[in-house]
């Protein structure tokens, strides 16, 4: 076991980039694997794709765990919104149980409060009783239990809404919907969202129903009824992911979800440090929150 002390979390840079997008890769793959679940990204590439992403937007902070110059860790912030979220954690498989994960979680939770957020929030996968448990310790609290749901949709019965991409003047109306729901808005995320062709709404009777800024673990929805959201599951592209993330205590929409298609891959747990408010209305999280 290495020295805790020979470990310096510093900021991301560009040369780590693809370290951590195998480190990335491999972590997922490993814990995925060992509890016979399918990994979350299909090669290392797919984690450098990841790495590269974050690092090139803005409103997105890194920080790498180092030894002896090699990485071994990385952690990510999204500071794009009113609140902040945390993803993805990962830790080299190699040298895991070593403290590393406290140490990058307590580089972004020091990063957000700093920063004067009032939440900060994740999306921990359930089989992973370790990271459930150090998460807690650091202050999280488990709010919400999503299943993981892959599969096309298909109803014939709901076609009084109609799905088209977002406009650039659609934001307003969207923003509205998320405040609804969330008590805050997610404009930034939703206008970068629209800028590369991912976001979607769902009109009915001229007005925008529910949102969307991408179908999969990026991206979030927003609706003033489940009808709305399953509109959006019934017709915009899914982004690469395993699936999306369904809140099951909505019944309705989990019910409809596997009664027209979709099946559940597993399940994860939504968590929140500081501020929070129920959620007054029919969503999808990301896999921040």
């Amino acid at each position: 076991m290495a020295n805790p002390e020979s470990v310096v979390v510093r900021q991301f840079e560009q040369r780590d980039i693809a370290p951590c997008g195998r480190i990335c890769y491999e972590a997922f793959r490993t814990i995925a694997q060992r509890h016979g679940f399918p990994p979350d990204l299909p090669s290392a590439e797919a984690g450098a794709g990841i790495m590269e992403t974050l690092y090139g937007s803005d409103g997105f902070y890194g920080v790498v765990a180092e030894r002896d110059d090699e990485v071994i860790g990385s952690n990510w912030l999204d500071e794009r919104g009113t609140i902040s979220g945390i993803g993805p954690v990962t830790i080299d498989p190699a040298v895991q149980d070593e403290g590393l994960g406290r140490r990058l979680m307590e580089a972004v939770i020091e990063r957000s409060d700093v920063g004067g957020f009032p939440a900060v929030r994740l999306v921990q996968a359930a089989y992973h009783a370790r990271s459930l448990s150090l998460y807690t310790k650091l202050g999280f609290a488990s709010r919400e239990e999503l299943a993981v749901m892959d599969g096309d949709a298909a109803d014939s019965n709901l076609t009084s809404y109609a799905v088209r991409p977002l406009r650039p003047d659609d934001l307003p109306a969207c923003n509205e919907i998320c405040v609804s729901v969330h008590g805050f808005d997610r404009g930034a995320e939703l206008a970068a969202a629209g800028a590369a062709n991912s976001a979607f709404v769902a009109e009915r009777d001229g007005a925008i129903r529910a949102y969307t800024s991408g179908l999969g673990y990026f991206g979030h929805c927003a609706g003033e009824t489940t009808d709305a959201i399953c509109a959006l599951l019934l017709e915009v592209p899914r982004l690469p992911s395993l699936g999306v993330l369904v809140p099951i205590r909505n019944y309705r929409l989990f019910r409809w979800c596997l009664d027209h298609g979709m099946r559940v891959l597993m399940t994860m747990t939504l968590m929140s440090r500081g501020l929070y408010q129920e959620p007054s209305g029919p969503y999808l999280p990301s896999i921040l929150y």
